[in-house]
């Protein structure tokens, strides 16, 4: 059904190996690589983890106006995007601060939408109420309670952009911007495989790091099959075989379960979670049944798929098929073929797992200097 010589292995929960075809030939496994990344990143940071963003001012506020700059110091939050600034905007408002004589100044690590270019210049611009209707709608939905809930439009600041010079006052911190916590954080990444996953392999201590916790954590005969050149599964010499993604997968859960959380906390649960399973294995039979990651790179031949299932003969059941030089929408049909009919034929059953459909925002929490001190 996958096809010869294209790498799969399916596993019981007590070790025994239901099925192996090219086990252990590592291949590049795309956005597979995001579960070593995922993995590296609960051990550094912990789950309840938040990045933070410290938001000052240079200068006195008189009368609605910041008499100074307005700064952001980023501590490499992945997830801040147009609602979050409006959520820091709403607040700065709620301070009084309706005017900046100064300017916008940043420092730190920072990404805004994804993106590193132009930085000031975006952030400026959601922060004067640039942003999409939307943006706003679901800060107004998350935080019911704004003072500026009722307002239908985006909150806004103005920068006039006077050169202070050395008459600006030393910086006093204003806000604290802490993102959700790093369960959530990744999951949400996961489900989208969004390659921001690259830099965040950084707040692990990097590919190197990455690769020497992921062979760590599987047989000393496996760990060859690990070769991680990014974190997120774009960089040409990554590889994986299928028994090692199956282990790598079985890592994650273990450090999940230390602090109470299960794999479809932080990977997408196909036909439930938005994102990359969305649409795939989301019949009536199939639907909430495969937690997992996929992995898609055309351009180097590479498709896979890795999850789990529970199943009612054999517990649970972990698998990894990881396809080389076969057409992706040739892969994904062979790979959700084969998923299903291993469904049926353990008599699976859906995960205990309900979407939490909020917008990511009201996870996030913009906090006064103050009380964030005392956390």
């Amino acid at each position: 059904m996958l096809g010869a010589g294209q790498g799969v292995y399916v596993e019981a929960g007590d070790g025994t190996v239901l099925l192996a075809q090219a086990a252990a030939r590592a291949v590049h496994p795309a956005s597979v690589s995001k579960v070593p990344t995922t993995l590296a990143l609960l051990r550094r940071l912990g789950p309840d983890y938040r990045f933070t963003t410290t938001i000052a001012a240079s200068g006195p506020l008189s009368a609605g106006l910041l008499e100074g700059d307005l700064q952001f110091a980023g501590g490499g939050d992945p997830y801040f995007v147009d609602e979050n600034a409006l959520l820091i905007s709403a607040r700065l408002r709620e301070l009084g601060v309706q005017r900046i004589a100064g300017t916008l100044r940043l420092s730190g690590s920072m990404l805004f939408n994804w993106q590193e270019g132009d930085l000031s210049g975006r952030l400026r611009a959601a922060l004067t109420g640039q942003v999409p209707q939307a943006a706003w709608d679901q800060v107004r939905a998350a935080y019911p309670a704004l003072a500026l809930a009722a307002d239908a439009r985006p909150p806004s600041l103005e920068f006039a952009d006077a050169q202070l010079g050395a008459a600006a006052v030393a910086a006093t911190t204003l806000l604290v911007h802490r993102s959700q916590p790093l369960v959530p954080l990744v999951k949400a990444l996961n489900d989208y495989s969004n390659n921001i996953f690259k830099p965040l392999a950084d707040a692990a201590g990097g590919a190197a790091a990455v690769q020497e916790l992921a062979r760590a954590a599987v047989p000393e005969s496996m760990r060859d099959e690990i070769v991680l050149g990014d974190g997120a599964g774009t960089d040409a010499r990554n590889r994986l075989s299928p028994r090692a993604a199956v282990r790598l997968l079985r890592a994650l859960e273990q450090e999940l379960a230390s602090s109470g959380h299960e794999l479809v906390d932080i990977l997408p649960v196909a036909g439930v979670d938005d994102g990359t399973l969305h649409d795939r294995l989301n019949s009536e039979t199939d639907r909430g049944c495969v937690v997992g990651k996929t992995g898609t790179f055309g351009d180097y031949g590479a498709s896979a798929l890795i999850g789990a299932l529970r199943s009612r003969d054999r517990g649970t059941v972990y698998f990894a098929i990881l396809n080389h030089d076969v057409p992706v929408s040739a892969a994904r049909r062979r790979q959700d073929a084969f998923v299903h009919d291993l469904l049926a034929s353990l008599h699976c059953q859906p995960w205990n797992y309900v979407r939490d459909a909020r917008p990511a925002v009201a996870r996030a929490q913009v906090l006064p200097a103050a009380t964030a001190e005392s956390r």
